[in-house]
């Protein structure tokens, strides 16, 4: 397998997680996103004296392999367990606390740590959006944004990208998987960060809200290793979020300031807000990963296997498992 040259597009969890199993398995492979840097939706926010995860929240590890590999990211002091106090606010009016043995793993300092440690040995080109792949004779010629082709042919392409970008790459080449992927809907969410001069004085860390614009409410200063400022992540939900997907910044905080004032806490000192345009698949197709061998084309990612973070790594492995079963 080590002659074998493959491009993984997506710096996200499962095109790490298939490139990490590839270069493991004596496959050499580069990785293309069109990011400052890898994690895809583990991302964290930062700024002088605060960060905020504003991306995927947390973690759970319930496949064994998986909660191995968290296990490694523990070791290597990149993710540990979080214990947050949490509550339920329901559309009667009502709150409840929330107990119970689940297991909620985090990235540590930021929820970008895991993916920096599996990127840290892969070699990663970063701010270079790929906008067409080629099969030529030579192998798989991608192509940037305005059409430059890079110079080195590939052996094998994997698109370990959202479903509505991976269906423009998939139109001319593999047209069924194209087809799949443009009708896998995937919903977009507002994400607003707030920061506060000191620590609320509230009984919770953590809250999944089921009434008004909100589902997610959480103090992500309260994380393992989180230093800095006292700091809020809002999450609004799927169905609020795709409704008022083209708001800007300002509209959105109008909205959704004053639903979380309902649930106590005072007006932020500082804010800012993110959209997410492709958040959350509704309905995963859960084929793992596909792998074309006779063209070396492979997809993985949670769109494919369920909307997690364990989802999609186990799908860049299965992926992975795959390409170099031959």
């Amino acid at each position: 397998m080590t002659s074998l040259h493959v491009a993984v597009i997506g710096a996200g969890i499962a095109g790490l997680s298939c490139a990490a199993s590839l270069q493991q398995a004596g496959v050499r492979v580069s990785v293309f996103d069109k990011s400052r840097g890898p994690a895809g939706r583990m991302s964290t926010r930062r700024g002088d004296d605060w960060q905020c995860d504003h991306g995927a929240q947390y973690f759970t590890a319930r496949d064994a392999a998986f909660r191995a590999e968290v296990a490694n990211w523990e070791r290597a002091g990149v993710a540990a367990q979080w214990h947050p106090r949490v509550r339920r606010f329901d559309a009667d009016g009502t709150s409840s606390s929330i107990s119970g043995a689940a297991e909620r793993f985090v990235g540590a300092p930021r929820m970008t740590a895991p993916a920096a440690w599996l990127a840290s040995n892969l070699v990663l080109h970063t701010s270079m959006e790929i906008s067409a792949v080629r099969r030529e004779d030579a192998g798989w010629r991608l192509h940037t944004t305005g059409g430059a082709a890079l110079e080195r042919h590939y052996d094998a392409v994997v698109l370990a990208v959202p479903a509505p970008q991976a269906a423009p790459l998939l139109r001319d080449i593999a047209p069924e998987h194209a087809a799949l992927a443009a009708a896998t809907p995937m919903e977009g969410c507002w994400s607003m960060m707030l920061q506060y001069a000191a620590p609320l004085a509230l009984d919770f860390d953590a809250a999944f809200v089921n009434l008004g614009p909100l589902r997610w409410v959480a103090r992500d200063s309260a994380k393992p290793g989180r230093g800095g400022a006292e700091c809020w992540l809002l999450h609004a939900s799927a169905a609020w979020s795709e409704a008022h997907l083209e708001l800007d910044a300002d509209a959105v905080a109008a909205l959704l300031l004053p639903a979380f004032a309902q649930l106590g806490p005072p007006a932020p000192q500082r804010w800012s807000a993110h959209r997410w345009r492709y958040a959350s698949t509704p309905t995963p197709r859960r084929a793992v990963c596909i792998w074309e061998a006779a063209q070396g084309l492979g997809l993985c990612g949670d769109w494919l296997n369920g909307g997690t973070v364990e989802a999609a790594w186990l799908s860049g492995r299965a992926l992975a498992q795959r390409i170099t079963a031959g």
